[in-house]
């Protein structure tokens, strides 16, 4: 089998070699053109450098990176490997190496902050995996626990328990076959992370010898760990909310130049040196690296007021669990997958698997170490005896009877954390699928995106018994006692709830039973990576539900609260508000000076199934959300669906960049296809091909872009083409049945006439319309009116919008520059278009333009509006745009 790369028609890489050894080196080749700016800024933030080209906005993170070793540990995580896994992660990496430099040239990033991509050492892969994890089971929870115990006593530490923006959660569930139409399993769910630009998750399907297999991959790291389906057997997990990582306070001596840390056995040697980070816009940064016996310094060091380290597993073992990978895209069986998980070390997870054989599995994977119990709540003294690690925990299993969900609520691995999600998701997934017993793929969907916010009660029970309003706070307070308790993008009632629910957290952040807590907490005395777990507001806002119902705080007089919240919501209620109009998408961009742009509203919440969260209190901005959503079907893989928030590339320019955008944001799904017959081969990836295309025309339109006109290829934009013509809203095509092989032969046959010319029209690096030219006497319409000398012929698709991109003004923009390149040709004396005729908003655009009708002609393929503009209109519009 040769080293081959293909495409779906959503860019879906789909890649095959002869070996697993040569497939590592493809699958790192295709990270590095499609995602080599995301990737390399995940190899700088691994190795605490990236502030050396995104600016001091990056230093803090830097400093966390070299003071807790992540590139260190990842080193020593590299060489405990088997040697058939490091050699595999080593051909992944020199795929990366041969593939980064054309990668970089496609993404602007590079030059605008004058990154240069270096070549990767073999551990690049095990320190994108710790830098992406390291937070994950959030230990700097235990930090606020002892501000809660300072302001307000021992008794408040779980006060504030809950699973917040820190942290990161996700929704698996499996449905065995007696609940299917098929009678087969169906495991779905989808990872709730921050949504980043590109994503965190890369759809791609891997093919050799040994195995074949579709998942989710972690851009930078070589297989797919998370989530994948072998043909035989699929795997997915979660969040386990496990706590394995732990904070030792540290006392500090130097002893005859020797620096030494007090321990339960008394004073040992310390080690300690400094680094430099290089700051793009700052003078340089040093940094002070110390690490005891229990592990690196994160917090203060020699000479300050306080000193803490972290341990975590693989600093203390040197094994991250990288030798599961391999394995898992050998495994045939849930056997082989819960052997294969038996190797894993961090995160810590629940999975779930499911096989063609009827197997099912539920389990914790990772490594959690057996400690005192303090240790899993606060900071520890480091020199007490009795908070060393003294093994690891069995990992809980749990038997599958029909149903098995899954939503960091406290449940299978109760035993192993702390602070769990509420139950609500949980619960939620666990109704809606006992509602039927013949799931498919496709139903999944309304699991997907429900929108019902059952952590929403104690508030309104409160709002119900709220007396004493002004009429408009009345007015407000029946509004939502008859909500159903939605949060969908287009319900007022969802904006009027999130509005009230800001305001209450305000209240209670400000209220003088916490106003300890909010002088005593500063922030700015911890390293900036985690300072998230320390701000009030969203401690309040994620902690709403049981605030209002604890007994704790009797000082809160929460009716009353509420009450003034009516008031306050309702006397600054905006007009017609809906949910979507502030609860919206902001991904997280790797961008030093990006521009902000208008992504669009979502639905659901923080403890929906649609888990969009925002912070209550500071924003209905959601930065964390669904990262993919899948759904595995056990009885045909390719039956089985997935989607991703932006797009298959990260590639700027690229037409699968966030073609998935409006799929994702309502609940829709991109299928998943192993027939490598229904795929399109190429030498190298389409999107570069296209955008190397010499332009026929470039202008750049004032306010709105450069654009660029350049020759359709039609095997290479064939997919792109495919989506827009077959899409609904291009019905009038004629093309909506056509397949992707169908689309491409129809252009074959255009590029194959001197008389027919297609284009791809791009705004700056995106395409956006599809742009054709005839002659009309040599074209069929030709024998339907009487053509004049100088007649020129167009047609012109404008594609979808681009994510929260405004069409206002849009078109017209456009046409002005395809104006352009016509009046380029003297020989042009009149524009001729024939829209349907049932495409009255075509028609009446075209009048607008200035377009003088013509008769209505009967085609073979539909009945058309002749319409006519005129050289003399054409020369006006050069001059002042149409």
């Amino acid at each position: 089998m040769d080293n081959r790369n293909y495409r779906d028609a959503w860019g879906v890489p789909h890649l095959r070699a002869g070996s697993a050894a040569e497939l590592a080196w493809v699958q790192g080749r295709n990270a590095a053109l499609d995602r080599a700016w995301q990737i390399e800024v995940e190899r700088h933030r691994a190795q605490g450098t990236s502030a050396s080209f995104l600016g001091s906005g990056a230093v803090g993170w830097d400093r966390f990176a070299r003071q807790s070793r992540l590139d260190d540990t990842a080193r020593r995580c590299f060489e405990r490997l088997e040697p058939a896994t490091a050699a595999w992660i080593t051909s992944y990496v020199d795929g990366v190496n041969a593939g980064l430099d054309e990668g970089a040239g496609r993404a602007p990033q590079f030059a605008s902050t004058g990154l240069r991509p270096a070549p990767w050492q073999p551990w690049v892969p095990l320190g994108i995996w710790l830098s992406t994890h390291i937070l994950f089971a959030g230990f700097p929870t235990k930090l606020w626990r002892e501000e809660v115990a300072r302001a307000l006593g021992e008794d408040a530490i779980d006060l504030f328990a809950t699973d917040g923006m820190g942290t990161t959660g996700s929704n698996g569930w499996l449905v065995d076959g007696d609940r299917t139409a098929s009678g087969a399993p169906l495991i779905a769910g989808d990872p709730h992370r921050f949504i980043e630009d590109p994503g965190i998750y890369q759809q791609i399907h891997l093919a050799c010898p040994e195995f074949d297999v579709v998942g989710l991959a972690v851009p930078g790291v070589p297989g797919i760990a998370h989530f994948g389906h072998t043909g035989s057997v699929a795997w997915a997990i979660t969040n386990a909310m496990a706590d394995y990582q732990d904070l030792y306070r540290e006392q500090f001596r130097d002893r005859d130049g020797q620096l030494e840390a007090l321990g339960p056995d008394g004073w040992r040697s310390v080690s300690v040196h400094s680094e430099t980070i290089e700051v793009a816009d700052a003078d340089p940064v040093t940094v002070e690296v110390v690490e005891t016996e229990r592990g690196p310094v994160i917090i203060g060091g020699p000479g300050a007021a306080e000193s803490i380290s972290l341990r975590i597993p693989p600093r203390v073992t040197g094994e991250l669990g990288f030798d599961a990978l391999p394995a898992l895209l050998r495994a045939r069986t849930v056997g082989d997958v819960d052997r294969a998980f038996d190797r894993w070390a961090e995160p810590v997870n629940v999975v779930q698997a499911a096989d063609t054989e009827g197997g099912v599995l539920h389990r914790v994977a990772g490594r959690v170490p057996v400690r005192h119990p303090d240790n899993m709540l606060r900071v520890v003294p480091a020199w007490e005896a009795g908070h060393d690690w003294d093994g690891w925990h069995e990992s809980p299993r749990r038997g599958v009877d029909s149903i098995a969900v899954m939503a960091n609520e406290r449940g299978i691995a109760g035993p192993l954390g702390v602070e769990f999600a509420p139950p609500h998701r949980a619960g939620r997934i666990r109704t809606l699928l006992q509602e039927q017993r013949s799931w498919t793929a496709a139903g999944m969907a309304t699991v997907h995106m429900d929108t019902q916010l059952d952590s929403a009660k104690p508030l309104l029970r409160l709002v119900a018994g709220a007396d004493g309003l002004s009429p408009e706070a009345a007015r407000l307070r029946e509004r939502l006692v008859g909500w159903n308790r939605r949060m969908d993008a287009d319900s007022e009632d969802a904006a009027a709830y999130a509005r009230l629910r800001s305001v209450v957290v305000r209240l209670i952040t400000e209220h003088p039973a916490l106003e300890k807590l909010a002088g005593q907490v500063d922030p700015g005395a911890y390293p900036e990576a985690l300072r998230p777990w320390l701000a009030l507001v969203p401690k309040v806002a994620f902690a709403l539900e049981g605030l209002l119902v604890t007994p704790a705080l009797p000082e809160i007089d929460r009716q009353e609260l509420v009450r003034r919240a009516l008031e306050e919501a309702a006397a600054t209620a905006p007009t017609a508000a809906t949910g979507g109009e502030t609860h919206r998408l902001a991904p997280w961009q790797a961008e030093p000076d990006g521009e902000p742009e208008d992504w669009p509203g979502l639905s659901g919440d923080q403890d929906c199934v649609l888990s969009t969260s925002s912070i209550p209190g500071v924003s209905d901005l959601s930065a964390r959300g669904p990262a993919a959503r899948y759904v595995w079907d056990l009885a045909r893989r390719d039956d089985s669906l997935w989607v991703v928030p932006l797009g298959a590339s990260g590639a700027a320019g690229d037409p699968h960049r966030r073609d998935q955008l409006p799929l994702w944001l309502h609940g829709g799904f991109v299928p998943v296809i192993t027939d490598w017959n229904l795929l399109t081969e190429e030498d190298m990836p389409a999107e570069h091909t296209t955008r190397s295309r010499t332009a026929v025309h470039e202008a750049a339109v004032d306010g709105f872009g450069t654009v660029r006109i350049v020759p359709l290829d039609p095997a290479a934009d064939s997919a792109l083409v495919h989506r827009w013509v077959t899409e609904e809203r291009a019905r009038y095509w004629g093309m909506g049945g056509h397949t992707r092989q169908q689309v491409q032969e129809i252009y074959e046959f255009v590029d194959s006439l001197a008389t027919h010319h297609a284009y791809l029209v791009h705004r700056d690096d995106e395409p956006v319309a599809l742009f054709q030219t005839y002659e009309p006497g040599a074209d069929p319409v030709g024998e339907c009116y009487d053509v004049q000398p100088g007649d020129f012929g167009i047609h012109l698709l404008v594609g979808p919008p681009a994510a929260g991109g405004s069409q206002r003004g849009f078109t017209s923009a456009l046409l002005a520059a395809l104006v352009g390149f016509v009046l380029k040709d003297p020989q042009v004396l009149r524009v001729v278009v024939e829209p349907d005729a049932r495409n009255e908003k075509a028609v009446a655009r075209m009048v607008r333009s200035g377009f003088v009708l013509g008769p209505e002609i009967d085609k073979p393929e539909k009945r058309a509006q002749l319409a006519f503009l005129s050289r003399e209109t054409l020369d006006r519009w050069a001059l002042v745009g149409p």
